[in-house]
């Protein structure tokens, strides 16, 4: 047996009972299914590889626009900075259920939150598919919003704190830069294609004719 499966949350059984009848609905209408998986040991040390590069691009702006004055750094900064990152952690996932809500057809009825508790990980997923700029779209905009913009802000107010969110947060959105390698490399002749969250693996599938 492969040692990357688990068993399936509750939760996840119904997810992926609901996408395989999507599937059969969707290969009715002429579609073919592609799994674009990227496997979670994968995702785990390529993912924050991957956003070392943007983070030393923040770490050079804000040392040469403010440099660093440490002084500030106390435990109380630390308690501080822990208790903002599990706050901007669940606002991430929101941001990507809040813009895949915008575009889906059903709204905020096709986006489901949850935790996968041996990791501590929240997660954001949409169960309807959407068009790949929609579908693209909500990837990027947590890290583009909470890592981008906090940045922006940090460097523009001279704020250690922001420096310090701002870069785990562009850390924290690595699994969400290599979905959107994946999404961006991946080509295809077919004419029409949507996408939608795999309902329990750590990735997207497209459905295209």
């Amino acid at each position: 047996m492969d040692k990357d499966k688990r068993t399936l949350t509750e939760k996840e059984q119904k997810r992926k009972e609901r996408f395989e009848k999507l599937n059969s609905e969707m290969q009715q209408k002429g579609y073919q299914i592609k799994n674009m998986i990227i496997h979670i040991r994968q995702a785990n040390y390529l993912g924050p590889l991957s956003m070392l590069p943007f983070m030393a691009f923040i770490f050079w702006v804000y040392y040469h626009v403010n440099g660093f004055d440490l002084e500030g750094i106390s435990l109380g900064f630390a308690v501080v900075a822990f208790l903002f990152i599990l706050c901007l952690t669940i606002l991430h996932e929101l941001i990507h259920g809040i813009t895949w809500g915008i575009f889906a057809k059903n709204h905020f009825h096709s986006i489901d939150f949850g935790i996968i508790w041996n990791s501590f990980s929240p997660y954001c997923t949409c169960s309807e598919p959407l068009k790949k700029w929609q579908y693209l779209l909500g990837i990027v905009m947590p890290t583009f919003v909470l890592g981008g913009g906090t940045a922006v802000v940090a460097v523009m107010t001279n704020h250690l704190l922001l420096f310090f969110l701002s870069e785990f947060m562009i850390l924290s959105g690595g699994g969400d830069f290599l979905i959107t390698l994946k999404i961006l490399l991946y080509r295809t002749n077919k004419k029409k294609s949507v996408y939608c969250d795999h309902p329990y693996e750590c990735g997207f599938v497209v459905f295209e004719k």
